[in-house]
């Protein structure tokens, strides 16, 4: 049986987990948090694409194995790095990465392959992974173990485009360690997608991300725009779409959240003024847009308040989602904490309400939570509608709200107004 270690068990490394379980291998779950492994060991999952019983399933037949000890990651024939990238004052950490790899190559053995799903900027692979993994183990790679690098493209809340049926791109730094890597995802997922080199697979992923962001970043810049000119942009929006050529929707909203959008871009702006000495001007005004959307978020509210004759000082406001993703408990970078700590410093009273989010990070020392029941909406004096999620009674909310904000256009009545 083939021993596969998942550094990092995160929204990427625990489903990417329990497949590899699922395909027959014996898995090591590492993580340096020993909270997250004690939940794992039993039985309760902290995310969404990974219920109890499949967690539960797993620990029972000894496919997988959570852990916070470095040596249980001895005996790997395949590694999976899995772990963060964040940005550090603006600029790529890839401490969690060089942290993640220089354990495994304490344990890296000829014949093993060692695979990067983390993203980070077109050369890190090559450049950073490969002679940490040399340094840290004596052997040579492409000679005496395989290295390569497959993008995760996990996202979470999808039923239709699982870890299994979104293709994956696979890549290695010489033949025989793509011919590795492949094997390896080839038993996992229903197709692969091969590419030339791990720069290649580093830069399709940034390439998709940076395309969300910057047409994110369009129709925010519209929304404001429009709003301004008395326009509707959402229903401008919905009239472009039946064009069933050349175009595709992207909506408005509070900001961009979660790692890959505010986040992977900027790893691909730095790379190319560290490397060329010039700046991707694209990322950097879809940055300036999308990062800046919680302002206009609180800028509209204030404009209806003024309007009302009331001001948001001494305010009860209540946000209705603190994750960045409609049915996800995933907050990470999510514009629901920028939009809480303007409204708090203009003086509001502001409660949240998520029914998804329960590690909450920055949230939870930013905003009160509550439950959404009608008493707690009936008593706000604005309700701002950041997070779409099924859970929320929307018919009702806009019955009981005597205000709402609805950053996502499912409500309606007079009472409502549409970023």
């Amino acid at each position: 049986m083939t021993t596969v270690v998942v550094a990092g068990l995160g929204y990427v490394g625990l489903p990417l987990a329990m497949r590899a379980a699922q395909a027959g291998h014996q898995v090591i779950g590492y993580d340096t948090d020993p909270s997250r492994v004690k939940l794992l060991e039993a039985g309760e999952s902290y995310i969404e694409d990974v219920s109890d019983a499949q967690l539960m399933g797993a620990l029972n037949e000894g496919a997988f194995k959570p852990s916070s000890e470095a040596r249980a990651c001895a005996g790997f024939d395949f590694a999976v790095i899995t772990v963060p990238t964040p940005l550090r004052d603006g600029l790529p950490d890839l401490t969690y990465i060089e942290t993640a790899t220089r354990m495994l190559a304490r344990y890296l053995r000829p014949g093993a392959t060692v695979i990067v799903e983390s993203t980070s900027y077109p050369g890190t692979t090559q450049e950073q992974v490969l002679p940490w993994l040399e340094d840290g183990s004596g052997l040579i790679a492409g000679t005496d173990f395989h290295l390569g690098y497959s993008p995760e493209r996990i996202d979470p809340g999808n039923s239709t485009w699982t870890l299994i049926t979104t293709p994956k791109v696979v890549s290695g730094i010489d033949a025989n360690s793509l011919a590795a890597v492949q094997s390896f995802y080839s038993g996992i997922v229903e197709t692969t997608v091969p590419v030339s080199s791990p720069r290649e697979a580093e830069l399709a992923k940034i390439i998709e991300n940076t395309f969300r962001h910057v047409n994110i970043a369009l129709v925010n810049e519209l929304a404001m725009f429009a709003h301004d000119l008395g326009i509707n942009v959402w229903e401008a929006i919905d009239a472009a779409s039946t064009k069933p050529f050349g175009f595709m929707p992207f909506t408005p909203g509070p900001g961009v959240g979660g790692h890959c959008l505010p986040i992977d871009p900027s790893y691909l702006s730095w790379r190319v003024e560290r490397a060329l000495g010039q700046s991707f001007r694209f990322v950097e005004l879809a940055n300036d847009i999308n990062s800046h959307m919680p302002d206009y978020v609180a800028r509209r509210l204030m404009m209806a308040f003024n309007k009302r004759g009331r001001t948001i000082n001494g305010s009860r406001i209540l946000l209705l989602g603190l994750a960045y993703k409609k049915n996800t408990g995933d907050a990470r970078e999510s514009p629901a904490v920028r939009v809480a700590q303007l409204l708090k410093g203009m003086g509001a009273d502001v409660r949240a309400a998520d029914p998804h989010v329960v590690e909450t990070g920055a949230v939870h020392t930013v905003v009160a939570r509550v439950e959404p029941t009608p008493e707690e909406i009936a008593e706000a004096d604005a309700v701002i509608l950041l997070t779409d999620h099924d859970a929320f009674d929307i018919a009702a909310i806009s019955k009981q709200a005597d205000y709402v904000l609805d950053c996502r256009r499912v409500l309606s009545g007079k009472n409502v107004e549409t970023l």
